[in-house]
């Protein structure tokens, strides 16, 4: 099992340990641990691709987000609180997987039920990845092939 693996375990435990209320007071990620300000809000993040419209439909499908730009160089989408943005790349590398250890994210989606959310994603284009590292998320690759997860609702409160 892989260190992400092991990560991926802990977190589901530990937020399926939590009760309503302990989620729902758990520190914000919005607000700041320390009294002091913080420096920046994140307001986007940003992938890579061989192709950005294409993936950004997909990922609009995906995560129901309208796609508010897209052309040959870029798409982005509108999330409800931060926006996913696309961005065509000609030397574009897709990660590997199993992780190599190069790999520096993934998106940890929530679904009410994982398989069936797995299988409507690889009806828009994702391929379910192999191996997979657990039995409590499922893990796919996006057509650019980045890792992500889909995991099961309740755990995040």
């Amino acid at each position: 099992m892989t260190e992400i693996s092991y990560l991926h375990l802990a977190i589901e435990s530990r937020l399926s340990d939590m009760t309503d209320t302990q989620m729902n007071n758990a520190p914000s990620t919005d607000e700041p641990a320390a009294a002091s300000p913080p420096v920046a809000r994140l307001a986007m993040v940003t992938l890579d691709a061989p192709d950005a419209a294409a993936l950004g439909e997909f990922w609009s499908q995906v995560l129901g987000w309208p796609v508010t730009y897209s052309d040959e160089n870029y798409a982005m989408l509108a999330g409800p609180t931060h926006a996913l943005g696309i961005g065509t790349s000609a030397d574009y590398r897709k990660p590997q997987w199993p992780d190599d250890g190069h790999k520096q994210f993934h998106f940890d989606l929530a679904a009410d039920d994982i398989e069936a959310a797995a299988a409507r994603c690889v009806e828009l284009g994702a391929i379910r990845a192999d191996p997979q590292p657990g039995d409590t998320w499922v893990v796919l690759l996006d057509p650019a092939g980045h890792p992500f997860c889909i995991t099961d609702a309740k755990n995040w409160g």
